[in-house]
């Protein structure tokens, strides 16, 4: 497992480059305009749900990535704390938020432990990528990372033919996907589709109050708070 992980961190790392074509559905993830102004839709849905629910001192964004949701919560955030593993994605998301009020560090998020409690904690895209056996693990560091009360947000993928490249994303066993880069380089990634009352009724036995819902075709999203 720990080999699968870092191999991981090894394809996030490389893939960084070409990360936002997935999202802003560019090159082999162009599947027509008509599916680019559904994603669209409901990538808003979600933006929407996340900016609605007023300010907060401290956020804490893990696996922010490029950015994508990091600009988001700067609109939302008095400070953003945000923490991945690559040091790649890291550069472009500080080169595209242009903030001096995120806090980025550099940290295996499997080994990281908060020092403070935070206000708001959201993760985008990253659950899937969490093994099952550290889902648990993972959550109880999420649970402790928030203040009483705070606000959990994530975002994720569903299961959706056109949300891929038939080229790029391959199925392979046991929760895991082949990954191909533009260069032709393959790795194998976790990758686990949640069903939203399943993900629901795992978010609640870790003490958040929450209800996991799905936009129409392409995301899951959860907004709740800290119970306990």
């Amino acid at each position: 497992m720990k080999a699968l992980l870092r191999h991981q961190i090894e394809y996030y790392s490389a893939r960084a480059p070409e990360y936002d074509e997935w999202f802003y559905r560019q090159g082999l993830y162009d599947h027509g305009e008509a599916q680019k102004r559904q994603w669209e839709r409901e990538a808003q849905i979600v933006r929407d749900q996340l900016l609605g629910a007023g300010r907060f001192a401290q956020v804490l964004e893990l696996a922010p990535g490029t950015g994508i949701w990091t600009q988001e919560l700067v609109k939302i955030g008095e400070r953003v704390t945000a923490i991945d593993a690559s040091a790649e994605m890291i550069a472009i998301n500080r080169a595209k938020v242009r903030s001096d009020r995120v806090d980025y560090q550099l940290a295996d998020i499997f080994r990281w432990q908060p020092q403070i409690q935070y206000d708001m904690v959201f993760f985008g895209f990253w659950l899937s990528h969490v093994p099952a056996d550290r889902l648990s693990g993972f959550l109880t560091t999420v649970h402790r990372a928030l203040k009483p009360g705070g606000r959990l947000f994530l975002v994720d993928s569903q299961k959706a033919e056109q949300s891929t490249s038939a080229e790029q994303d391959i199925e392979t066993r046991d929760d895991l996907q082949k990954r191909i880069l533009n260069d032709g380089r393959q790795f194998e990634i976790v990758k686990i589709y949640y069903d939203p009352a399943a993900l629901t009724r795992t978010l609640r036995a870790h003490s958040f109050e929450i209800d996991v819902r799905a936009t129409p075709t392409y995301f899951i999203y959860a907004d709740g708070s800290k119970s306990g």
